[in-house]
């Protein structure tokens, strides 16, 4: 596989995040059991445990992938922008894509652990613009990657497997934008509003 370029998503993210006012942090997120403080703590542990995942390196400490927005760090708008520069600099490197690398707790091929990550960083991106009320710039080639990716799992809209990476499909037109497509298809409603 050839490397993906994670830079123009990472950047989108990271302008979400640093619009982000701090009124919005106890808002809701198309993601039911995260607040907006919460997907940004996600954020923040996820960037670490990929990038980690693309050097092949074993973290000290583990990181928590679950969101938990009391956690936050002061200066937290730097430290996300930071933090996805160096993910997006990890996954430049033609080696990350070669062997076994652990995403999280999981061991998996590094072409896989960069679809993976790639997938968060758009998805996520799209469901912070969208609890702060924010336009978002998601990157064409990756919300395609992404919408290839999460299509091959093929779960049904009543699937409810714990081992899946995403919630039960929602139905999207086919001629629905691509963004929408994959928001469906990571079980979120493309018409979804903090309001």
């Amino acid at each position: 596989m050839e490397p993906l370029d994670l830079r123009p998503a990472c950047t989108a993210l990271a302008r979400v995040v640093n619009d982000i006012r701090d009124d919005q942090l106890a808002g809701p997120t198309p993601c039911p059991a995260y607040t907006v403080a919460d997907l940004v703590d996600h954020v923040l542990g996820l960037a670490v445990a990929f990038t980690a995942a693309a050097r092949k390196e074993t973290l000290p400490v583990p990181v928590s992938p679950s969101g938990d927005g009391s956690r936050l760090p002061d200066g937290w708008r730097g430290v996300a922008t930071d933090r996805l520069a160096e993910l997006a600099t990890a996954w430049d490197d033609p080696a990350a894509y070669v062997g076994l690398t652990m995403a999280g707790p999981v061991e998996t091929p590094g072409d896989v652990a960069a679809l993976v990550a790639l997938d968060e960083v758009v998805v996520h991106g799209w469901d912070l613009a969208r609890a702060t009320s924010q336009e978002y710039d998601a990157d064409p080639a990756a919300v395609a990657a992404c919408l290839g990716f999460a299509a091959s799992f093929e779960l049904s809209a009543d699937a409810r497997d714990a081992a899946a990476p995403f919630g039960p499909p929602v139905p999207v037109p086919a001629d629905a934008p691509a963004l929408d497509r994959l928001a469906g298809a990571t079980g979120r409603d493309p018409g979804w509003t903090a309001a």
